[in-house]
């Protein structure tokens, strides 16, 4: 049986959904720490949020947390060489 890193295909739980996980705890933690909650649900709202990207650096390793906290964009439609709808017809007429 071998044993294969998980990568952005075949992750068990996408990369996007732990992402909104870690910004709801964070701002979790924020939110409590603004109310005044006790200390020990400050300490495990803040464990939780340091946990995520240490399981996501377990799972996928240190790419995988750099994915996790500034995720890759793709380009705009409109964005490439920069030209216009009309010069972009012109080049596939």
């Amino acid at each position: 049986m071998s044993v294969v890193a998980p990568v952005r295909d075949t992750a068990v739980v996408p990369l996007s959904r732990t992402r909104v996980k870690l910004v709801v705890c964070t701002v979790l933690t924020a939110l409590a720490v603004g109310v005044g909650l006790p200390a020990r649900v400050v300490l495990a709202l803040s464990l939780t949020s340091l946990a995520i990207p240490v399981a996501v650096a377990l799972a996928g390793g240190i790419r995988a947390v750099r994915e996790l906290v500034l995720p890759i964009r793709p380009p705009a439609p409109g964005s490439g060489l920069g030209h216009t709808s009309e010069q972009g017809e012109r080049f596939v007429t």
